[in-house]
């Protein structure tokens, strides 16, 4: 027998609280809410936010609407959260749960409502049975259908949806339905297999009508396997709606580049910046444009040197306004300092960022979770400072964390760079090699 659907409304991966700290909500929903959930004997389900950049779209409307409970984080009291809870308090007059890191008191407009706290350590939240037992003694009691929608609280004779039991059934039924296609994406991309990503796609039929979370995994799984003109043609087959996200306009000028096609990926690119403003991710994006304009200019059998220099301070400006768009995004601020050491004669400003970048990238760390691009920016730091022992410590961390395959290629192509403008001042570093050949093994 199937078991109720309970929609988890949450942020996804790292925020900063208005006091500075680092909460990893993707923890919390592992270590918290999804054993309370379970303990409940119900189901949980989690939207698509960290693939469609929080938007607000149709399966996420059905979740609210059709899902029997739901279950909402208010800790910082993220906007796409609440904006969320108030269509589920406009849908339904039960079965919704609230929850809030203590020491995160909750805005006015629910501060009546009742909702459970738990308790956040130093590295996290702290698993404390009792929390859970009351969560899920919480999500049990609920089954009585106790209105607690302050929507409904205040219209008395407010009436909810009637929704037939053949549409409920059909939407759990594609619920399970794009679980199962992003584990076989999923399964495909860590087998490394192509044709298996082709076949699922074939199997999904038109992208412009599928769930808009298993269109996106699609496309990052051909982005994943370096399928750069599939993730094009992905991107065009959507649905117009989603063609529009920045996430997916983001990907489509990653993979334009990739393609050998920059010119494309600078317009893509530069009209996200001007609809959205400046942000980490799309100056990062655009960054290595710049700088695969500049290699390309400084290498091969015709040089051109005075365009390399061009394109090279123009892609140090961008990973640097990248940085300043966030200082919490490390990847520009490290792309920045790196740069400014393989310029000729190196740039003295990289002295004054790179302690800066090595904050950023540590306090990411102590927020928990660290992922392979922590230990490699920490790595390509250390070899910027020329410190061989801790680029070796960190060299050791980056192969245990890595992914996929592109990722420790990348590091090797930086430090690559870094080593060959060293070797052209006189400066040649066999450690450093031996370092690139560790990570070009890893592929």
């Amino acid at each position: 027998m199937l078991k109720p659907l309970c929609f988890v409304l949450m942020p996804f991966g790292s925020k900063t609280a208005p006091d500075g700290r680092e909460i990893d909500f993707d923890e919390i929903y592992r270590r918290l809410i999804h054993p309370a959930i379970e303990a409940a004997e119900l189901d949980p389900i989690r939207a698509d936010e960290e693939n469609l950049g929080g938007v607000i779209h149709k399966p996420m409307l059905e979740r609210l609407a059709m899902c029997e409970y739901a279950l909402a984080d208010l800790t910082t009291a993220n906007a796409n959260v609440f904006y969320e809870l108030g269509v589920r308090h406009a849908l339904r007059p039960a079965k919704t749960l609230l929850i809030f890191a203590q020491g995160y008191g909750l805005p006015f407009d629910v501060a009546s409502l009742r909702a459970i706290p738990y308790r956040l350590g130093r590295q996290g939240v702290i698993r404390v049975p009792e929390t859970i037992r009351a969560m899920a003694r919480h999500l049990e009691s609920a089954r009585q259908a106790h209105v607690d929608s302050s929507v409904f609280q205040f219209l008395d004779d407010l009436k909810a949806p009637v929704l037939a039991h053949e549409k409920t059934d059909v939407f759990q039924d594609r619920v399970d339905y794009a679980a199962d296609r992003k584990l076989e994406l999923a399964r495909a991309r860590e087998a490394r297999d192509v044709a298996a990503v082709q076949q699922i796609e074939r199997e999904l039929g038109r992208l412009d009508d599928v769930e808009a979370g298993v269109a996106i995994d699609l496309m990052l799984s051909y982005r994943a396997l370096k399928e750069w003109e599939e993730v094009i043609r992905v991107v065009g087959e959507l649905s117009r709606p989603l063609q529009r996200r920045t996430l997916v306009q983001e990907q489509l000028g990653f993979a334009l580049n990739r393609s050998g096609r920059s010119d494309e990926a600078i317009r893509v690119l530069d009209a996200v910046l001007e609809k959205r403003g400046p942000s980490s991710e799309t100056l990062g994006i655009l960054g290595r444009v710049y700088k695969d304009r500049w290699d390309a200019a400084q290498t091969g059998s015709k040089k051109r040197p005075a365009e390399a220099a061009g394109w090279l301070d123009r892609a140090i400006e961008t990973y640097r306004r990248g940085f300043e768009a966030d200082w919490r995004d490390a990847y520009p601020g490290i792309n920045t300092v790196t740069l400014m050491e393989l310029a000729d004669p190196p740039k003295p400003e990289r002295e004054q960022l790179l302690p800066v970048v090595t904050y950023s990238v540590q306090r990411k760390i102590k927020a928990g979770q660290p992922d392979y691009w922590d230990w490699a920016t920490l790595l390509e730091l250390a070899v910027l400072r020329n410190d061989k022992k801790d680029a070796r410590t960190n060299l050791e961390k980056a192969l245990a964390a890595v992914r996929e395959s592109w990722e420790p290629e990348t590091t090797a192509n930086n430090l690559d760079l870094i080593r060959r403008a060293r070797k052209n001042r006189g400066d040649k570093q066999r450690w450093l090699k031996d370092i690139i050949e560790a990570l070009r093994a890893a592929k």
